[in-house]
């Protein structure tokens, strides 16, 4: 691809992370091709050609290549051409000479196993002869009679990205000459579940494919995650990093990197709306633009250190992690939110990146929140609404990163009209969720708190949901406002016990109260978290302006 070339001598090394049920990682089903069917008096399949998938040769094989057939017009300039290798008559005899009478002038080939990877017909078949037809043996079927449609990790991605696909100018896209490689699994999509070791479902790596079998990452999977690019990246051998992971959550995983990860190189995030070999496939295009971002140096300022931040690069734009989302599969769905820039950089045409602006929120290296200056241990609440709430202490981070058991858990919860009963008092109007999430926060998860995703712009909710949420916040639990959807302004501070969110989706909102936890910890409880005094009102407000520093700058 036009314009990607390292900026100096040396190869950039790269870090790439794959991430859970990353669609840019999952391939279509393997279905047996119709000449397997054919083979084994099996029906074939409809159509006129079979799939072709990406395999390996096992010897080497002789092959002639006819003619003039790469283009429809390749034989109109004929004359332009050097000699053919042959030519094979009409009985398939090769020829030197051509021969004469029909004959068809064919290029002589040999394909090696070591060549790499070429599109071939899939030849396997089910264990009781029948082909395949989907990827699991039966339908809904369980995990151990399903195949697997997600890599791993991203080396074969990569390995069939330079393998097969092509430049503007009909050029190899080769990584090698561009960038050096690392492949690390960080809540991958993909699993080894063979042997003593083998890896679980749901535990080990997460999918949605097949859509029966959809599992999810939780907040210690996040933590270890955390713990592992900050280790990568600690060795000082990475010159970026690139993270693969589904298209709806690419941008929330890529923003709390860039509040925790203490690194001055780029964090790109990748993703797909449709699956790897699939028609119209996106996800191979994201990540060459994310390996010729890193390489052009661009995201750099003159002392080498990144002044960008996270981003998310998808359908050749740049985009600042705090400020996208996915609305839609299709193209051009990921959309700025907030309503304020977003866009940081054009990968589009020929020539190198471009920046077309610097984002001003704190981020890696210069975050507040950065893994590397966290507290060990923080201030938590527990007890009960009704006996009281007390503060202890709670181990956030050792000598591994985060303690994936003291994760924060924060609860988003939605404003709509019309939905709550009359009168502002939580404890006879109709916020049950909100206090039955409070009492189970008390009894099991020491840091948590709420984002209220409330009006638009301001983030305010009913009287009743206003009340049982000051109940949180006077139980030791932070609540943050945002305004609705992807709001295009501000949240107002109209009341100094909550936090506002700025123009913060309710997600980002979540992930960067989350980080601010683990900084502060819980908020100080009243005595009566119904019925706070004055001066613990006073001692809370003074607590919470901690945390809205943190969303007015992050």
């Amino acid at each position: 691809m036009t314009g990607l070339t390292p900026t100096g001598g040396t190869r950039p090394r790269i870090a790439v992370f794959a991430g859970p049920t990353a669609t840019i990682l999952n391939t279509p089903d393997l279905v047996t091709s119709n000449k397997a069917r054919i083979r084994h008096g099996l029906a074939p399949r409809p159509g006129r050609f079979d799939a072709l998938r990406p395999q390996r040769l096992a010897a080497p094989v002789t092959a002639y290549v006819e003619a003039y057939s790469a283009h429809p017009l390749e034989r109109d300039a004929a004359h332009l051409y050097a000699p053919p290798d042959g030519w094979l008559d009409t009985d398939g005899a090769f020829h030197t000479t051509q021969p004469a009478g029909d004959a068809t002038p064919v290029f002589v080939v040999e394909l090696h196993p070591d060549d790499g990877l070429y599109p071939l017909p899939y030849l396997a078949r089910q264990r009781d002869g029948s082909a395949w037809e989907q990827a699991a043996t039966t339908p809904y079927a369980p995990p151990e009679a399903a195949r697997q449609t997600f890599y791993p990790d991203a080396s074969r991605l990569y390995e069939e990205i330079e393998r097969f696909g092509l430049g503007d100018h009909g050029t190899p896209v080769e990584f090698g000459s561009i960038a050096d490689f690392d492949f690390f699994r960080a809540a991958p999509s993909g699993g080894y579940t063979t042997g003593p070791d083998g890896e679980r479902l749901g535990r080990d790596f997460f999918v949605y494919y097949p859509y029966h079998l959809q599992s999810e990452p939780h907040l210690g999977d996040l933590a270890g995650a955390t713990n592992q690019v900050q280790a990568v990246l600690a060795a000082g051998e990475h010159d970026g990093v690139q993270w693969l992971e589904g298209s709806p959550t690419v941008d929330e995983t890529l923003y709390w990197l860039g509040l925790l990860i203490d690194t001055t190189v780029p964090l790109v995030g990748h993703a797909a709306q449709r699956r790897h070999h699939s028609l119209s496939a996106d996800g191979d295009r994201n990540v060459v633009d994310g390996v010729k971002y890193i390489a052009s140096g661009v995201a750099l300022d003159a002392q080498g250190v990144d002044r960008v931040g996270a981003c998310v690069i998808v359908d050749e734009l740049v985009y600042t992690a705090r400020d996208v989302t996915k609305v839609d599969a299709r193209p051009g769905g990921y959309e700025v939110t907030g309503g304020h820039g977003g866009i940081v950089a054009d990968l589009g045409g020929y020539g190198p990146p471009q920046l077309t602006y610097l984002p001003t929120r704190r981020q890696t290296a210069r975050s507040q929140l950065r893994l590397t200056v966290l507290p060990k241990e923080v201030n938590g609440v527990a007890g009960s609404l009704e006996s009281g709430v007390t503060l202890l202490g709670v181990a956030t981070r050792d000598g591994d990163g985060l303690i994936p058991d003291a994760m924060p858990r924060v609860t988003i919860t939605k404003y709509s009209r019309y939905a709550a009963e009359p009168g502002g008092d939580p404890r006879v109007g109709d916020e049950v969720e909100i206090l039955a999430r409070i009492r189970a926060n008390l009894a099991a998860a020491p840091l948590a708190g709420f984002v209220c995703e409330g009006m638009s712009p301001f983030g305010m909710a009913d009287p009743a949901k206003n009340s049982a949420l000051g109940v949180a916040i006077f139980a030791g639990m932070p609540v943050v406002r945002t305004g609705r959807g992807n709001t295009g302004g501000m949240a107002y501070r109209t009341d100094p016990t909550f936090i506002v969110g700025n123009n913060l989706t309710a997600t980002k909102a979540r992930l960067l109260l989350m980080a601010a936890l683990l900084k502060y910890g819980a908020l100080p409880p009243a005595a009566d978290p119904f019925r706070p005094t004055h001066a613990e009102r006073a001692v809370t407000e003074q607590a919470v302006a901690r945390y809205q520093a943190l969303f007015d700058t992050h």
